[in-house]
């Protein structure tokens, strides 16, 4: 009879973005490492297979935009969900383990698993899901506890026998990332030993972005009164952002909005002194190459922080804080707008030029949740 201990190709349900994707690798890591020969394959969105071929746990993708899901577009058929159980059935999986937060429901995908015969399905869950999990872990969050996302996945494989003895973040990053973003900072005149600093002031969702007038202060005041050259990052739809917050700024900075794929910010990261960011993607990159982060953290949620680095995690307490909402349903993000640049400044210097905590494990606001 199948068992953990034997199954050897094992399908890992992530169905969310990037970060959510990092957050759960160090799971995957564990699943993989545990017996020999494994193959581990992500079912995951299609933002979220783009970090895909820089985690060196995953074998193979299989992206899947599910419809229980808000960000997927609006379909009128359930035709997809016809095409995905018959892939799920034709690769003969011997395991599933379904990875969500804790505001996310697991049977859904429980279910398509089921219905493709795979063997071993494993989830957290809040209620007794029967037939759909041959295995599950009752789930204890929020009413109980808030763990770390990434503490909450590999306890989650740790109950079928799976751990690991790095648990942080990794990337692969391929060579020619790295050297094209070499070439970049040669072009642009920086010297090896020279510290600068990447600011990323975008996110997808509008409660989770400090406002830009306040980002180019920070900007500003690095620049002018600590001498440390500036570079700015985003996608093509954040232009507009770092096109006024190098404005604001009225100091030199250097834009390489649009000019990196996803490889080449991670190798970018990798070789930066300090990342300044909101909660979003590039902070998990920047964890998993190891450069320090100040994380503008809007309190949306608490379970996301950088993993098992020196940061510094900023915030303002308010009575609305974990909301879970991409808008900020007060309109006055106080969470975020009443962070003080001074507080920005006074966290990056730290950071650059104080002795590190050599981690950060969890910062404190989880223990206000």
């Amino acid at each position: 009879m199948l068992d953990w201990s034997n199954a050897k190709r094992i399908l890992c349900i992530r169905l969310d973005t990037i970060g959510d994707v990092m957050m759960t690798a160090p799971a995957m890591r564990a699943l993989k490492e545990s017996a020999a020969s494994r193959h581990i394959t992500l079912m995951t969105s299609e933002a979220g297979a783009a970090i895909a071929p820089l985690l060196p746990e995953i074998d193979q993708v299989i992206c899947y935009d599910a419809p229980w899901l808000k960000s997927t577009a609006l379909r009128s058929d359930s035709t997809p969900e016809f095409a995905q159980i018959e892939q799920l059935r034709q690769a003969q999986f011997d395991a599933a383990v379904i990875f969500t937060v804790y505001s996310q429901n697991p049977l859904p995908a429980a279910f398509l698993c089921y219905l493709t015969g795979i063997p071993l399905r494993l989830a957290h869950c809040h209620e007794n899901p029967y037939q759909l999990l041959t295995h599950w872990v009752k789930d204890s969050e929020p009413e109980t506890t808030i763990r770390h996302e990434v503490q909450r996945q590999l306890d989650l494989v740790a109950s079928v026998g799976c751990s690991v003895a790095d648990d942080r973040l990794k990337l692969a990053i391929p060579d020619r990332a790295r050297q094209r973003v070499q070439q970049i900072l040669q072009d642009l005149g920086f010297a090896s030993d020279q510290p600068w600093v990447v600011i990323h002031p975008g996110a997808s969702a509008a409660s989770r972005r400090y406002p830009p007038e306040q980002y180019a202060i920070v900007a500003r005041t690095l620049a002018t009164n600590f001498d440390l050259p500036i570079i700015l990052t985003g996608t093509r739809s954040e232009q507009a952002l770092v096109d006024s917050i190098q404005s604001m700024m009225g100091v030199p900075s250097i834009s390489l909005v649009d000019r990196l794929d996803l490889a080449e910010l991670a190798a970018l990261l990798a070789k930066a002194s300090l990342l300044i960011s909101n909660n979003t993607g590039p902070a998990h990159l920047a964890a998993a190459v190891g450069t320090p982060i100040v994380d503008l953290y809007a309190l949306t949620n608490p379970q996301h922080t950088p993993w098992k680095v020196p940061c510094r995690v900023l915030y303002q307490d308010v009575p609305c804080k974990f909301c879970y909402k991409s808008i900020c349903p007060q309109e006055h993000h106080h969470c975020l707008r009443l962070v003080e640049p001074d507080r920005v400044v006074q966290a990056a210097i730290e950071l650059l030029f104080s002795e590190l905590d050599p981690v950060i494990e969890f910062p404190d606001l989880l223990l206000q949740a």
